[in-house]
């Protein structure tokens, strides 16, 4: 009988960033680019840093999009945590991009918000009437490999978007195949734990959403796209 040698994987923990609010209270849009956490947000990374430090956790590296919603949610993390850690900043991994609402016609507004994190996406749909879920695909994969051909890393932290940990998700999924699942929810504050070996489709997902201070999600049944929908449709009737 030949001898077993057990696989060495590294950690990945994917957050998505803490809550923000992208429409003032006039209902105008909030630029994407600039939105900086809210007071639900900023308690949500540091119940993310809370749950980390409960449990030792250590980061070799900490890594985020460069909007500074990101960078808020690592920096609350790694102060729970009692980490002094710089933070690296990979600008292909920041979100999805949306193109002008006003640009599409008024039948296709309602596609445009929900198609893209609807079940199976395909890879023309469109987020936004912006970048594609291909284009998406493209973007945020090959940081995904350089980061694993790296040797320097057992434990790295990722703060970044509800889509791009979607794809990057969805790519863990499916053993390391190009997909898109748009249903997998990423709540605002979330952690994921994902395990990756040597092997191209060598991938454990541990966890998915886990979502301090709430887990269990007691009051939510809505999507953060059908939110942001019933908001965008409130604010234009006001």
């Amino acid at each position: 009988m030949s001898e077993f040698t057990m696989p060495a994987r590294r950690r990945i923990f994917l957050m998505r960033h803490g809550d923000v609010t992208y429409f003032d209270d006039s209902g105008r849009a909030i630029d994407p680019e600039t939105v900086p956490l809210n007071e639900h947000g900023l308690a949500q990374a540091s119940a993310a840093g809370a749950a980390f430090a409960a449990d030792a956790v250590r980061f070799d590296r900490v890594i985020v999009s460069g909007l500074p919603r990101t960078i808020e949610t690592a920096q609350r993390v790694l102060a729970a945590t009692g980490q002094d850690i710089e933070l690296e900043v990979w600008r292909e991994w920041q979100e999805i991009s949306a193109g002008r609402l006003a640009d599409l016609p008024p039948y296709q507004i309602e596609a445009a918000f929900l198609a893209a994190f609807d079940g199976v996406v395909a890879e023309t749909t469109r987020f936004l009437g912006g970048e594609t879920i291909g284009e998406l695909l493209n973007r945020v994969l090959p940081p995904l490999a350089r980061l694993r051909e790296d040797p320097s890393w057992d434990t790295v932290l990722l703060v970044l978007h509800g889509g791009v940990n979607r794809a990057l998700l969805s790519h863990a999924i499916t053993a390391g195949s190009r997909a898109f699942f748009g249903h997998l929810a990423q709540s605002t504050g979330c952690i994921n734990a994902l395990d990756v070996g040597a092997r191209h489709g060598d991938w454990v997902v541990r966890a998915l959403n886990y979502s301090p201070p709430t887990p269990l999600f007691r009051d939510v049944r809505h999507t953060t796209m059908e939110m942001l929908y019933s908001q965008y449709l409130r604010y234009r009737r006001e």
